[in-house]
């Protein structure tokens, strides 16, 4: 029975993932539902904890499973994309950088471009990798996208925190800058993780080697 366990933990995410937005819900900045922000962190981290614990068991007992391999991808990019796309709404908007007509509104940091980015870097790759497989070229996760997980992974609950925090509050003005650079870098870090898919899909269509990018 120990065998499924990796697979429940998958499923386990999603509701958490369900919980985390749900939670989120209650909140607007700046004063609104200030405590589910702090609730969701906690959500948030432990179904990122959840996405190391099913893999790791899966290999340690060798627990591998087409449900596994569907659902997991699948499961991260719902938790991640749907944190970002909550991130870029309506309730983290600055309403008195919007009083100001200021360029620059989202207290979060993550507006809705950089979500297209990460959307359109997902859509992309799953597609290439799709057609390279069917074609016997086998995609394995590349350091670029380990790199890219850890960022989104590690940056969610930081900038939560940073939005609690008060990142435009007399003397946390750092905050805004540590939040920027988190946000930029994990941007960039999303969309340059794509480019080994790209560049061994182009070589493999070229008749060159048909290894992936791992």
């Amino acid at each position: 029975m120990y065998r499924h366990l990796p697979n429940q933990l998958t499923v386990l995410r999603l509701v958490l993932a369900g919980v985390f937005f749900l939670t989120l819900n209650f909140y607007r900045y700046p004063y609104e539902g200030r405590a589910a922000i702090p609730a969701a962190i906690v959500l948030f981290v432990l179904a990122a904890l959840t996405d190391w614990l099913d893999g790791f068991l899966a290999r340690r007992w060798k627990a591998e499973s087409t449900f596994g391999r569907i659902m997991d991808p699948f499961c991260d990019k719902v938790l991640i994309l749907g944190a970002f796309i909550y991130l870029s709404g309506p309730r983290f908007v600055d309403p008195h950088a919007v009083e100001r007509q200021e360029f620059f509104t989202m207290i979060s940091g993550v507006y809705p471009w950089m979500v297209a980015l990460m959307l359109a870097r997902e859509l992309l790759v799953t597609n290439v990798r799709d057609e390279m497989e069917a074609q016997g070229v086998k995609f394995g996760a590349s350091i670029f996208g380990k790199v890219k997980m850890v960022l989104q992974a590690v940056g969610i609950p930081i900038i939560l925190l940073i939005v609690w925090l008060g990142p435009h509050d007399a003397g946390r003005e750092w905050l805004a800058t540590v939040r920027d650079v988190l946000v930029y870098s994990t941007v960039v870090a999303t969309v340059l993780s794509g480019a080994p898919y790209i560049i061994s899909a182009a070589r493999a269509l070229r008749g060159g080697s048909p290894s992936g990018p791992g």
